[in-house]
C-alpha cells in the first residue's frame, strides 16, 4: 500500500485530503507543520508528500529543500494559493513533482497523486539484469546471446550521459531498458519521467512537455511547468517517439542542441539539463523518406542505438522468463506455485508471442489465477483459452492457404471477395478451436463479441 504524508497548517485541509485518499486505498499520514513533517518522513519514509507552501515556523519551500537532500526520490506535490504560484514554480525547480492551486478539485488532485506515485515507483525500483539472485524488483530476464549483448550495451552507455534510441516491438521491454540506463547513470538520484508520445494528443503533449504561460489558451488559468523543466538534472524517457508531430520534433531538436525552449504562449527562454532516452517500434529511416520524421532529429537521438529482440527470436529465454513471472506473481497473488510442467512449457515455446514478453507475463498471471495445483499445467492454460496459443497458428495457416489458393487461380476474384473469404475462414476456425464458444472465439480473434455476432449474421444472410 502506498504511503502518503499530507502537510498543512489547517486541520480541515489535512482531514479532508486524508479521507479522500484513504477511500482510494492509500495509507495516509498527516502533519500540521514542517518540522514534524521532516521527523515523520525520516521515520516512515512515505512515497509521496502533499504539502502546503505557506506554513509557520518552516515553510514548504524549506521543507522541500531538506527532503530533496535527505530523501531525493520521495515525490512532493505542493499546494498553493493563486497568489503564491511563483513560489510553487520555484518549488518545481527545486525538485517538486507538481503543484496544485487552492481551492482544488478532488479528482484533479487524485490524478496528480496517481501520476506522482507511478513516477515514484519508476525511480524507486532499480532494474536488475538477469543473474541477480533473490532480487524481488524488476528484472530484464534472459541469457540468450541477443540479451547478453543488450546488457553489455546498457552497461557501457549508462554512465556516459549519451542520448539513446531503443528499438523493439511492443512488449519487448523498452521501458525496462530505459529505466536500467537511468538507474546505472550518474543521474540516478534525480527525476525519471516516462512519457508515451502516442498516448497523448498532440496539443496536450506540447503543454505536457514544455509547459505553458497563464492565458496561453482557453483554460490556461495559471502558469504550468512542463516535464522538461520539471526534470532538470534527470532523465526523460520518450516512448513511441515516432508518433511525435513534426512541430514538436523541432522543439525537441532545439533542446538536444542547446538545452533551451519556451513555454507555450511564452517568450522567456528556459534552460534545462535533461538526458533524453527514446524508444520506438517504427522504422524511423522509412519515416524520414516519407517526410514524417526529421532527419536532423534522428541523428541527434540515434547517438547510441539498442535493439531489443522479439521473444520469438530468443525462445531459449522463455523457460527462465516463466520462472521469473511465477515467482513474481506468487508474491502478488499470494500463491505458492512451484513451477511449470514440461508440456505446458512446450506450449509456451511453440507460440510466436506477437505481444512479446508483456504477452507472456499476462498469460502466466492469468494461468496462475486459475491454477489449483503446485505446477502450471496445460489444463491451467486451457482454462484461460491459452489453447489459443496453438489456435493462432491454425488461424494463420488457414489464411495462408486461402491466399495461396487465390494466387494459384491468378487472382480472378475481386480483392473484397478474397478478404471476405479470409474473414469468414478466420471466424470459422476460431469457433472450431473454441468449440463454438463465442466469447472465447472473439478473444482469440481480437474483436468484441458484438462484432463477432454481426459477422455471423452477415455470413448466414
Amino acid at each position: 500500500m502506498n504511503k502518503i504524508l499530507v502537510v498543512d497548517d489547517q486541520k480541515t485541509v489535512c482531514y479532508s485530503i486524508r479521507r479522500m485518499l484513504q477511500s482510494e486505498g492509500y495509507d495516509v499520514l498527516t502533519s500540521e507543520n514542517g518540522i514534524d513533517a521532516l521527523a515523520i518522513i525520516n521515520d516512515k519514509k512515505p512515497d509521496l508528500v502533499i504539502m502546503d507552501v505557506r506554513m509557520p515556523e518552516m515553510d514548504g519551500i524549506e521543507v522541500l529543500e531538506k527532503i530533496k537532500i535527505s530523501h531525493p526520490k520521495i515525490q512532493v506535490i505542493m499546494m498553493t494559493a493563486f497568489s503564491t504560484t511563483e513560489k510553487a514554480i520555484h518549488a518545481m525547480k527545486l525538485g517538486a513533482y507538481d503543484y496544485i492551486t487552492k481551492p482544488f478539485d478532488n479528482d484533479e488532485l487524485l490524478i496528480r497523486v496517481k501520476e506522482a506515485i507511478k513516477a515514484r515507483e519508476l525511480i524507486k525500483e532499480v532494474v536488475a539484469f538477469d543473474g541477480t539472485e533473490d532480487y524481488e524488483g524488476e528484472k530484464i530476464v534472459g541469457k540468450s546471446p541477443a540479451m547478453l549483448n543488450v546488457y553489455k550495451q546498457i552497461g557501457k552507455v549508462s554512465p556516459t550521459g549519451a542520448t539513446v534510441l531503443i528499438r523493439g516491438e511492443s512488449g519487448s521491454g523498452k521501458e525496462l531498458a530505459a529505466r536500467a540506463i537511468y538507474h546505472y547513470s550518474s543521474r540516478a538520484t534525480k527525476p525519471f519521467l516516462a512519457i508515451n508520445c502516442a498516448a497523448i494528443p498532440e496539443h496536450l503533449l506540447e503543454s505536457e512537455l514544455f509547459g505553458y504561460e497563464r492565458g496561453a489558451f482557453t483554460g490556461a488559468d495559471f502558469k504550468r511547468i512542463g516535464k522538461f523543466e520539471q526534470c532538470d538534472g534527470g532523465t526523460i524517457f520518450l516512448d513511441e517517439i515516432g508518433d511525435m508531430s513534426l512541430g514538436l520534433q523541432a522543439k525537441l531538436l532545439r533542446i538536444l542542441q542547446d538545452g533551451a525552449f519556451e513555454r507555450l504562449g511564452g517568450s522567456e527562454t528556459i534552460k534545462t539539463d535533461v538526458r533524453i532516452v527514446t524508444a520506438t517500434n517504427k522504422h524511423l529511416e522509412d519515416m524520414i523518406k516519407e517526410g514524417l520524421f526529421r532527419e536532423d532529429l534522428y541523428y541527434r537521438l540515434n547517438v547510441v542505438s539498442i535493439s531489443l529482440p522479439p521473444l520469438r527470436e530468443r525462445k531459449e529465454d522463455i523457460k527462465e522468463l516463466a520462472a521469473y513471472f511465477i515467482k513474481k506473481f506468487n508474491r502478488k497473488l499470494d500463491k505458492n506455485i512451484k513451477g511449470i510442467t514440461q508440456e505446458a512449457l512446450e506450449r509456451l515455446e511453440n507460440y510466436s508471442w506477437p505481444g512479446n514478453v508483456r504477452e507472456l507475463e499476462n498469460a502466466i498471471q492469468k494461468a496462475m489465477v486459475f491454477c489449483s495445483s503446485d505446477y502450471l499445467s496445460p489444463e491451467c492454460c486451457e482454462t484461460l483459452n491459452l489453447q489459443g496459443i496453438g489456435g493462432c497458428a491454425s488461424v494463420g495457416n488457414a489464411i495462408k492457404n486461402l491466399v495461396d489458393l487465390a494466387f494459384k487461380d491468378n487472382c480472378n476474384e475481386r480483392f473484397q471477395d478474397i478478404v471476405c473469404k479470409l474473414e469468414k475462414s478466420m471466424v470459422q476456425k476460431a469457433l472450431e478451436l473454441t468449440k463454438r464458444n463465442q466469447v472465447q472465439a472473439a478473444k482469440l480473434l481480437g474483436i468484441s463479441r458484438n462484432t463477432l455476432r454481426k459477422k455471423l449474421e452477415e455470413y448466414l444472410s
